[in-house]
């Protein structure tokens, strides 16, 4: 959310901003609601001062025997209350208009995103590994045949409709391990605190965030009002929602491994095969609640936590910085990490490392005190560390053989009992 004092006080700086993101002159809007707000305040602010002063002349007039001057003034009274009311209720209402425009605008990107339409024009840091040169055709994860076994779709449909998938075997104990490597490593070796979340939130949790108002078709709400959550970062970061937190606690590092639901509004006909794409699906998240001065470096040191994921796996990859159009509504800048698919011959993304500023902060009016200092927003980080999902996609697609078996990375032996492949039976080994 932002600050509309930071509007007022350079409104050509916020048009500037907003312009990077396609929107243009919002300034003039939004400080045309702000005067009619804030001249409803005074004014009510004025009223009650009229009826104070009138108030304490009532008991005088009265005192004195004047009549008409008493009538007068007991009438004025109860009319500045009525007024006093009305522009309350006016005042209430362009706060209302104001909050829900404000609400509703995109992050300011940060100046080293570069601008651009869409994804191709995402600009590419770096490059990790090299694709593996195959003597055979790739497949596709769903048609390699030690996976085929282990990924029904068929009956996930039966059950629950498509997009959805059921891991039975060597599958899912592959999945299991991948999470339980990732959750491992971030911990022992990347100092993050492993935490446990629900997957069931309140309405005002997916506000802090910024899934709410404008992306509420993406999510899962239960008839009870709870919403699904579609990533942990709804939970680690509102964990300071309304808080004012000590500086010395900053920085706060989280991680969760937890089920994510999205419902995949905005994707109608994109990778309608296999799992790439579910509406319900497992990732290990990271979320990083830092001081303002440090978020930058907090930022490239999330991403090298997930970059290294990847490398102890031996899956090639590459680090994207999202243009401005390609940018979540909520982030100021963001980091891709894309992974080598030889199934599909492209890199596809498997993490999104994002800095959101005090985007999130002020939507959770979540802040830290410096050390003899007023509170300050606190900023925010998330990414994935990695999509659970997605990597297993990898892993098979990388590790698949001329003989339909599928070699699995060293990194995850001690997590398999040993166990370093998959047949073209299906059978871990």
């Amino acid at each position: 959310m932002h600050d509309i004092r930071t509007i007022r006080d350079n409104p050509d700086a916020f048009d500037a901003g907003m312009a990077r993101r396609g929107l243009s002159g919002l300034s003039s809007q939004i400080l045309a609601i702000d005067t009619a707000r804030r001249e409803k305040i005074t004014a009510a602010e004025t009223a009650q001062a009229e009826r104070n002063a009138a108030s304490k002349q009532v008991g005088a007039a009265k005192g004195r025997g004047d009549e008409a001057e008493f009538e007068r003034l007991r009438a004025l009274v109860a009319a500045k209350k009525d007024e006093i009311a009305r522009l309350n209720d006016e005042a209430r209402a362009e706060d209302a208009r104001l909050s829900e425009l404000l609400m509703g605008l995109p992050n300011i990107p940060d100046p080293a995103t570069p601008d651009g339409a869409d994804e191709a024009d995402n600009v590419e840091l770096r490059r990790w590994g090299t694709p593996r040169e195959m003597s055979f055709a790739a497949l596709e994860h769903y048609q390699i045949p030690a996976a085929q076994k282990g990924l029904d779709f068929e009956t996930a449909a039966k059950l629950a409709g498509s997009r959805f998938v059921v891991l039975t075997g060597a599958m899912a104990r592959l999945h299991r391990a991948l999470a339980q490597f990732m959750l491992d490593t971030h911990v022992t070796e990347h100092d993050l605190a492993e935490t446990w979340t629900p997957v069931l939130v309140r309405e005002e949790m997916m506000y802090g965030t910024g899934q709410l108002p404008k992306f509420g078709e993406d999510s899962y709400r239960t008839t009870d009002g709870w919403w699904l959550v579609p990533t942990a970062e709804v939970t680690l970061t509102n964990i300071v929602n309304d808080e004012i937190v000590e500086e010395a606690s900053l920085p706060r590092r989280y991680v969760a491994h937890t089920q994510c639901f999205r419902s995949e509004a905005g994707s109608a006909g994109r990778d309608t095969a296999g799992m790439l794409r579910q509406h319900q699906f497992e990732k290990v998240e990271m979320v990083s609640i830092t001081r303002p001065e440090d978020s930058a470096a907090e930022h490239d040191r999330m991403t090298r936590c997930a970059e290294v994921i990847l490398e102890k796996l031996e899956l090639p990859y590459r680090t994207m910085v999202l243009c401005t159009g390609d940018l979540g509504f909520g982030m100021r800048k963001t980091h891709d990490l894309e992974v080598w698919l030889p199934g599909q011959n492209q890199y596809r993304e498997v993490s999104s490392v994002s800095v959101a500023g005090d985007f999130q902060a002020r939507r959770m009016n979540a802040r830290y005190r410096p050390e003899g200092g007023k509170p300050e927003f606190l900023h925010t980080l998330n990414g994935s560390g990695l999509a659970v999902g997605r990597t297993l996609i990898a892993v098979l697609e990388n590790g698949q053989q001329e003989d339909g078996s599928v070699t699995l990375p060293a990194a995850l032996h001690p997590w398999l009992g040993g166990r370093t492949r998959i047949t073209a039976e299906g059978a871990l080994v």
